[in-house]
């Protein structure tokens, strides 16, 4: 289930497909995911998983599984 949700926020904030979302989609791969679009994925998903994602998590997401492997740190289940 968290999978999904986080596939539609991707989507959602990215403007993409959600067929689109997979593990391999990664930060600048695609001209939607640049460094505004990051920053609002990274407010999206704090609200979204009521979580706080410090400095260095914001930097090192650099695509959709590192996403998850984040989240997984916040105690979030995939």
């Amino acid at each position: 289930m968290n999978e999904q949700k986080l596939k539609s926020i991707f989507s959602e904030v990215l403007g993409i497909d959600k067929e689109s979302v997979t593990d391999e989609l990664t930060y600048n791969s695609i001209p939607e995911w640049d460094s505004v679009a990051h920053m609002a994925l990274v407010a999206e998903i704090d609200d979204q998983f009521d979580i706080m994602l410090d400095t260095e998590d914001v930097l090192d997401m650099s695509s959709f599984a590192k996403a998850k492997e984040i989240l997984k740190k916040y105690g979030i289940e995939f």
